[in-house]
This record gives C-alpha cells, sequence and structure tokens, in this order.
C-alpha cells in the first residue's frame, strides 16, 4: 500500500519560505507524475505544481510561478516543494500526490491515486 507522508508546513510572514516534503513508502513502481496540490477552506482542490518523469517537465500553476520550486529525490523517494516569496493568497493545505500504477495522465485530481494528509500553511500579512 502507497502511503504518503507530508511535512514541513507551519506558519510564515509574507516574504517568507517554507520547503515543504513528502516521503512516499510502499511503491512496487515508479510513478510517472508527482504534484503538490492546495485547497484553502471553502474552495477546490487546485494543482500548484507537478512533475513528470517521461519528459523531465515540470508545471506551475500561474499563481506560483517563479516563486515556487517543485523537486523529486527518487534515491530517497521524496517530493519537495520549495515556497519563497509567499502571499496570504498562498494559505491552504498542501497535499502531495502520486498516480497509480499504469497510470498515463496526470492533469488534475482524478489522475492521481494517492494522497498524502495535508500538511497547513499560514502565510500573515
Amino acid at each position: 500500500q502507497v502511503q504518503l507522508v507530508e511535512s514541513g508546513g507551519g506558519s510564515v510572514q509574507a516574504g517568507g519560505s517554507l520547503r515543504l516534503s513528502c516521503v512516499a513508502s510502499g511503491y512496487t513502481y515508479s510513478p510517472y507524475c508527482m504534484a503538490w496540490f492546495r485547497q484553502a477552506p471553502g474552495k477546490e482542490r487546485d494543482m500548484v505544481a507537478r512533475i513528470d518523469t517521461r519528459a523531465g517537465g515540470t508545471y506551475y500553476a500561474d499563481s506560483v510561478k517563479g516563486r515556487f520550486t517543485i523537486s523529486r529525490d527518487n534515491a530517497k523517494n521524496t517530493l519537495y516543494l520549495q515556497m519563497n516569496s509567499l502571499k496570504p493568497d498562498d494559505t491552504a493545505m498542501y497535499y502531495c500526490a502520486a498516480q497509480g500504477s499504469g497510470d498515463w495522465y496526470c492533469l488534475s485530481t482524478a489522475h492521481y491515486s494517492y494522497w498524502g494528509q495535508g500538511t497547513q500553511v499560514t502565510v500573515s500579512s
């Protein structure tokens, strides 16, 4: 059973930085895509960033481009999200997600089979 465990959230002032980590265990395969999503109260869960090993590519939501960086250390089974220049609008629960075995697409929440429990990020002005 695949398990994803996030850490690194917390409370920071605007302009500050945080690095989120997501440690994966239980894999019998290597997912093509892993991603970070976030969900603020009363809002939908949106993709923040994803990394796709097939093309070596990354995707970022427009709202975080230039401020957030996603990376993946396969040797450590760990996904990271470096968040700089944080804004109050970044306040949300952040979730790590991974594709299931054999899955191909990775564009939305529906394409991810495994989720972490979430880590809260709160940015004050």
